[in-house]
């Protein structure tokens, strides 16, 4: 359930955007607030068109990933998790637009921190063991070493609270089935982080650096693992953006872009090893 709209969100300017080359319409915030782009579009092609379990879109915002899967996926259902009321109400306008109607009801939307306990996610419609599948892309900026933005509401989405990335993990394994499969995309510098929060609760780790050209170094990691798994962790070869001069995408990565491709087409050796 959503609370009401406040007078900010009243006030609240959007904008309507194609994503993954119009296959969806977003409703975003015009200015001020975060806008989903390249790693929004990476997640949603990490999750293979044939999936048709439950996947959760974990720090959703205005739901780029979600929607996108639930496009994309004719038998998958997207439970959109933010706790950024303003951001959810741009999700809720956007399953409203005639464009989205053919997945709209496919589409949960929840309200929660993912700081809070087990039992308040449980109590707002996140069970546990009930998802197939968390796609997650968590504030890239380290409050520990990063200063935030002036901006309070672009800081809470750039950056991590106090806690870290522990609280987006234990989240993870709360909602994952077991087997189920947890993707997140951070910023290169929460790679080891990352690892780290896995603990014991994931194993057969996945991680692809994606650089922004051949020669330059890494700015975000693609990280997959597998919940209750014991397998170890595979170094997979980079995914790379650009060309070694220009600001085009290449071709594959172009592709899924626009949602015409998916992650495993384009970069051969991300298959799942499930």
């Amino acid at each position: 359930m959503l609370p009401d709209s406040t007078e900010q969100d009243v006030l609240l300017r959007t904008t309507v955007d194609g994503f993954a080359g119009g296959r969806i319409e977003m409703v975003q915030p015009a200015d001020g607030r975060h806008r989903s782009g390249l790693e929004a579009a990476l997640l949603a092609a990490s999750i293979a068109p044939e999936f048709d379990g439950t996947v959760v879109d974990l720090g959703a915002g205005s739901g780029a990933v979600g929607l996108t899967i639930a496009a994309r996926c004719p038998e998958a259902n997207a439970i959109l998790v933010d706790r950024d009321g303003s951001a959810l109400r741009c999700a809720l306008a956007a399953l409203a637009r005639p464009h989205n109607a053919d997945f709209a009801d496919r589409v949960q939307i929840v309200e929660i921190d993912v700081n809070c306990p087990e039992t308040d996610r449980i109590a707002a419609g996140l069970e546990r063991c009930s998802a197939d599948a968390v796609v997650a892309n968590p504030p890239f900026r380290d409050l520990r070493t990063n200063c935030a933005s002036p901006n309070a509401d672009r800081s809470a989405a750039h950056v991590l609270d106090a806690p870290g990335l522990e609280p987006w993990i234990r989240c993870s394994a709360s909602v994952l089935k077991g087997g189920g499969q947890l993707i997140i995309i951070v910023a290169a510098d929460l790679f080891v982080s990352v690892v780290n929060c896995l603990g014991r609760r994931f194993g057969r780790v996945d991680a692809m650096p994606v650089h922004p050209r051949a020669d330059a170094p890494a700015g975000r990691v693609l990280v997959r693992a597998i919940k209750n798994s014991r397998a170890g962790m595979t170094l997979f070869p980079p995914l790379v953006l650009h060309d070694r001069t220009g600001s085009a995408y290449l071709p594959g990565v172009e592709a899924m872009l626009r949602g015409r491709a998916d992650l495993a087409e384009v970069h051969a050796a991300w298959v799942s090893r499930c």
